[in-house]
């Protein structure tokens, strides 16, 4: 009982973190949950299961000042989402070894993704096939359909086969690519960390990976944190945030590693 009462106060801390910054939380939630004991393919599934209850959550309270591009979402999500659910559906033939590995070095690409300098400045308008020209929240953007569907697919298929989401990616790709204003990139980001959880997990859940006893509890710390947490990101400047989340990624990245030789235990 002890142990679940930790695992749900770190889900609430994590949670309101990450709400705030409009990424899903994945990164620690897994590694987190390895070291509660459970087996990564399940880590994995309870994983999206909290981002989804965080991200829902979170994404009503950012829908309420009007910073979700549903258009942009519906638009880049979608190949996302259904990589997601072929990651989940299909870990099942990687072993828990191999899944750790590929989170560990997902983990690090993720911190160090965080260190670049996000500039919000639009890239100049074009009519090129490819290039969709984006008026949102008084602000004009150029999405480059080019580079952002195959990149946003690949990482929904780790995503969904580790258990995390892909707002450590998604934001730096909104704004350095499509020129997107920070605050629009991570209430859009809310949404479409929602969408691509529940599809990993429903791959996983297929698969029996989804343990039902840790539910009601992660839940219920899960919805907390978003409100709260989505609540805090409207007063919170999230690049203020950058280099310490980079660090708690490399963090979890390193536990992740310990992990693998069942070094650390909770």
């Amino acid at each position: 009982m002890s142990q679940i009462i930790i695992v749900t106060i770190a889900v609430f801390v994590i949670g309101l973190i990450m709400t705030m910054s409009g990424r899903g939380g994945g990164n620690f939630y897994v590694p987190l949950l390895v070291i509660a004991g459970l087996g990564m393919h399940q880590a994995a599934a309870m994983g999206q299961f909290i981002l989804l209850m965080a991200a829902l959550t979170g994404m009503l309270v950012f829908q309420k000042r009007k910073m979700v591009d549903w258009k942009l979402a519906l638009v880049i999500d979608p190949p996302t989402d259904i990589m997601a659910f072929v990651g989940g559906y299909y870990s099942n033939y990687l072993s828990g070894s191999n899944l750790k590995t590929i989170l560990s070095i997902f983990l690090v690409l993720a911190g160090i993704s965080m260190l670049f300098k996000v500039k919000e400045k639009p890239i100049k308008t074009t009519k090129r096939f490819g290039y969709w020209h984006r008026s949102f929240g008084g602000q004009d953007y150029v999405v480059n359909l080019w580079y952002t569907i195959p990149i946003t697919a690949f990482a929904g298929l780790v995503a969904g086969a580790v258990g995390i989401s892909c707002g450590s990616f998604k934001i730096p790709l909104m704004v350095l690519l499509c020129g997107v204003p920070m605050h629009i990139a991570v209430g859009t980001s809310s949404a479409m960390i929602a969408a691509t959880a529940i599809m990993g997990f429903s791959g996983h859940a297929l698969r029996g990976h989804f343990e039902a006893q840790y539910a009601i509890p992660l839940a219920l710390a899960a919805i907390l944190a978003g409100v709260l947490g989505g609540k805090l990101a409207l007063k919170t400047n999230p690049k203020h945030l950058k280099v310490i989340f980079a660090i708690t990624t490399f963090i979890a990245a390193v536990i992740m590693i310990f992990s693998l030789n069942g070094a650390i235990e909770l």
